[in-house]
């Protein structure tokens, strides 16, 4: 997208705890939401579904909150997740030192995205594996649950956001297409990208997104996005020098002169990403990283009991 310098950052201050903060305000919302009770017995509980044996329902649990739950047990098989995250150069923007919850780009909205999502796996004893990809393929771990993998994958998430990149295209094409390859066992998919790529067509692009959904995987594109810039088009009327990160090509021009032509085509290329996904059966989400997780979580709940169902 638009920006003129990448600058080293110096990530988050403690990445674990914020996603942990995230996911404790999530849940403690949840009474005001269609998960009422969910969060009574987060680990230990799971969705009743219809046809089921009656044998494991909580009946104290239903009598809390006048919903189905039956109890878990270690010995079920549980659900795996893998995270995909887009760390090209457009990622990146804008450019923000130091990160908050209050202060974040795409690639830091992203970041702690996933950690919140790997907090909420991990109270389920839920498997989580997690990709990054720019112009390679950066970094692949398979989907475990220990507290050592934990671990491991919160630390690249760490090592994402302090180290920007500069000039990284995006090859979602091919990258893709090998993160597919690996995701031998059914699994939810999580893919956090701004979907800016130039290199292939576009019909090519959803070939690689529909080919993540062979083996009966369920994918939901997190699309991400700083909505007051990159769609609004919101800057002053002062002359600006708009550079693309990934490609150091700039225009030099007013603002307010393109905003209108601006947000026709980029309305237009959302509206054909949201036709896409529903064709080949993606959920389509819209993230902009100045609003809260709720949407990403809530997303998640709703895509688990689908899964599991």
């Amino acid at each position: 997208m638009l920006e003129q310098e990448v600058h080293r950052s110096g990530g988050f201050i403690n990445l674990d705890l914020l996603a942990r903060q995230v996911v404790e305000g999530f849940i403690s919302g949840i009474h005001k939401s269609p998960f009422h009770g969910f969060s009574a017995e987060f680990a230990e509980h799971k969705i009743y579904n219809n046809g089921e044996s009656t044998k494991h329902i909580d009946w104290k649990l239903f009598a809390k909150t006048d919903k189905l739950y039956t109890k878990r047990y270690e010995e079920e098989t549980n659900l795996r997740c893998h995270l995909i995250i887009d760390n090209s150069s457009s990622m990146h923007f804008p450019i923000i030192k130091t990160f908050n919850r209050d202060s974040l780009n795409k690639i830091a909205f992203s970041v702690l995205a996933a950690a919140s999502l790997m907090q909420i796996l991990k109270r389920q004893r839920d498997a989580v594996g997690l990709s990054v990809y720019s112009d390679k393929y950066d970094f692949y771990a398979p989907e475990k649950g220990s507290e050592r993998h934990h671990h491991m994958l919160l630390n690249e998430l760490d090592r994402i956001v302090a180290n920007p990149v500069k000039n990284k295209t995006t090859d979602s094409y091919t990258y893709l297409h090998q993160i597919a390859e690996k995701l031998q066992r059914r699994s939810l998919v999580f893919l956090f990208t701004d979907m800016f790529q130039e290199d292939k067509k576009e019909e090519e692009l959803f070939e690689a997104l529909k080919h993540l959904k062979y083996n009966k995987h369920e994918v939901v594109l997190f699309h991400v996005l700083d909505k007051k810039k990159e769609l609004n088009f919101d800057f002053d009327n002062a002359p600006k020098r708009f550079t693309d990160v990934e490609t150091g090509v700039h225009l030099d021009l007013y603002a307010e002169n393109f905003k209108e032509s601006y947000q026709e085509s980029v309305t237009k290329y959302f509206n054909l990403l949201k036709l896409q996904c529903a064709k080949y059966r993606i959920k389509y989400v819209q993230a902009d990283v100045e609003e809260n997780f709720e949407k990403i979580l809530t997303t998640y709940l709703v895509e688990r009991q689908k899964f599991a169902g």
